[in-house]
């Protein structure tokens, strides 16, 4: 869709903006399916316009689970509008720092960023499952046997295959072993919660110290140790031994508060 129209669509359904100064311009964020735009016309008037491709089902529930995030108090992006049949929704601006944006900073600083990220995906974590079962409809299916086991796959692929051009021959040989289909088959008997599932650095947007949570249309059932690793291993963000034993404990501390207890 062309720029043009999007203004146009945009002055359509926000007619308080300052028309003679309105400006937009794309965000290299997002996949092929989205694309991403922000737009402003004043200081105080300004926001993102998301454009998703219709044929892929889990982009036609952001808006739902964004909704849903929000009324459990979990910081993410307003929607002020959603036009189902364009595929378009405009969101609040939350910024353009993203904790990964932060890499270069002092652990007292990046800390609080982290441990706010913790808090957010707390709250997620321990809704109950009787809360869990009204946004079922609009979640994809939830991490069984044949999703890790997609994962495995996934991680064959393009880690040792594309990034580290591991030969074929061993990498089939690896991803054939027997104890990846029994991890995965294990993996599905523990209970589930609602993950992110995209919990990585750059998905969490800093804003006024307190960090928000975004690209969360993947949420489904699942482990919470996968959001945990998805952000204390996150492949563009390096962090000591130290600086993850410390989350981890600040993660297990804040839900033994909230009457759950983690092994490990």
């Amino acid at each position: 869709m062309r720029t043009a129209l999007l203004l146009r669509q945009t002055r359509m359904h926000f007619p308080r903006l300052d028309v003679d100064q309105i400006k937009i311009r794309p965000i290299e964020k997002g996949g092929s399916d989205r694309k991403f735009y922000r737009i402003h016309s004043a200081a105080d008037q300004r926001l993102i316009l998301v454009k998703y491709n219709l044929e892929r089902e889990e982009n036609r529930h952001y808006v739902q689970i964004a909704k849903f995030l929000d009324s459990h108090g979990i910081r993410v992006p307003k929607i002020y509008f959603h036009d189902p049949a364009e595929g378009l929704i405009w969101i609040e601006d939350l910024g353009e720092r993203d904790l990964c944006s932060y890499q270069h900073e002092g652990w007292l600083v990046r800390r609080a960023f982290y441990e706010s990220a913790l808090d957010e995906i707390i709250k997620l974590h321990s809704l109950p499952e009787s809360v869990c079962a009204e946004m079922k409809q609009y979640l994809p299916a939830e991490f069984n046997a044949a999703l890790y086991r997609w994962e495995q796959k996934y991680f064959f692929d393009n880690c040792l295959g594309r990034h580290f051009k591991l030969n074929d021959s061993i990498r089939k040989e690896l991803a054939a072993l027997p104890g990846l289909r029994e991890i995965a088959k294990h993996l599905a008997t523990f209970p589930r919660v609602l993950v992110h599932r995209d919990f990585q650095s750059q998905n969490i947007i800093i804003r006024s110290g307190q960090a928000h949570l975004i690209d969360f249309q993947g949420m489904r059932p699942g482990l919470a140790e996968y959001d945990l690793a998805s952000l204390l291993y996150d492949p563009y963000v390096k962090l000591s031994g130290a600086e993850r034993a410390g989350l981890i404990v600040y993660y297990r501390d804040r839900q033994l508060e909230n009457g759950i207890t983690i092994d490990g």
